[in-house]
């Protein structure tokens, strides 16, 4: 399992890895209900096999983009498919999201800025 940083960047190890890009545009509803959710889901995702970590921002406009890096595609379908998740997914798709993509890359190469 790997945490964060203080600085809110995932702590990963050398590439290669996947990276699930989940970019969202929330609706009005339920905004307490929604935090608790994806706090559960941060916490739940954090347990499952081959997770490395996430990254997450959301802008007052609603849009938010959300990464989390994972080991192979057998642990994201590991994760898509967990059941607490897919109740997550369903609750998203029915209340909390006017519009969302879902993206899955190979990460090949990184680098950057260390604090």
């Amino acid at each position: 399992m790997t945490t964060t940083t203080p600085s809110a960047f995932a702590s990963l190890p050398t590439p290669p890895y996947y990276a699930v890009i989940f970019s969202s545009l929330r609706t009005s509803a339920g905004p307490d209900e929604y935090a608790h959710m994806a706090e559960r889901m941060v916490v739940l995702a954090q347990h499952q096999p081959g997770y490395l970590g996430a990254e997450s921002t959301r802008g007052a406009d609603g849009f938010g983009i959300t990464v989390s890096y994972w080991t192979s595609l057998e642990a994201i379908a590991h994760w898509r498919a967990n059941a607490e998740h897919r109740v997550a997914q369903e609750t998203g798709k029915a209340q909390w999201y006017e519009h969302y993509e879902l993206r899955v890359a190979l990460v090949e190469k990184a680098y950057g800025k260390k604090i």
